[in-house]
């Protein structure tokens, strides 16, 4: 299971930059994010190699965050592979709440990244089916 770091941010020029700069300054590293947007704000998710620390500094920096628990799942780099592991979920009954990309730099392998209603269920459920969960 990994911890997801959430950013309520204001939708203006230079914010994104500012996180970064943020994260940069408290040696923090961005493994994985997807941005979701609206006219005035948007959450900013992201996996971090900290999330305590990055947590910390950026709420100091008057930002809202929160952590949450998603799960990692690796797959290999080739055609059809995300199609399984999505078959795979739908026929264990399962709900995707979001999901979006990062990468196992040990590895070398992608790592889908899920958001879903229960995540012991879930992590459960794909191990007992062969898959990498992180």
């Amino acid at each position: 299971m990994l911890k997801q770091l959430s950013i309520f941010a204001e939708n203006k020029k230079g914010t994104m930059q500012q996180i970064t700069q943020i994260l940069f300054e408290n040696d923090v590293n961005i493994l994985g994010s997807v941005n979701n947007d609206s006219a005035e704000y948007g959450i900013v998710r992201m996996i971090v190699s900290d999330p305590d620390k990055a947590e910390q500094a950026l709420q100091a920096a008057g930002y809202m965050t929160r952590q949450t628990d998603v799960l990692g799942v690796e797959v290999v780099d080739q055609p059809g592979n995300l199609n399984s592991l999505l078959k795979t979920l739908l026929e264990t009954n399962i709900d995707i709440d979001y999901i979006y990309l990062s990468f196992n730099r040990e590895s070398g392998c992608p790592i889908m990244v899920f958001h879903v209603p229960d995540v012991y269920e879930t992590e459960a459920s794909l191990k007992s089916k062969g898959y990498t969960v992180l």
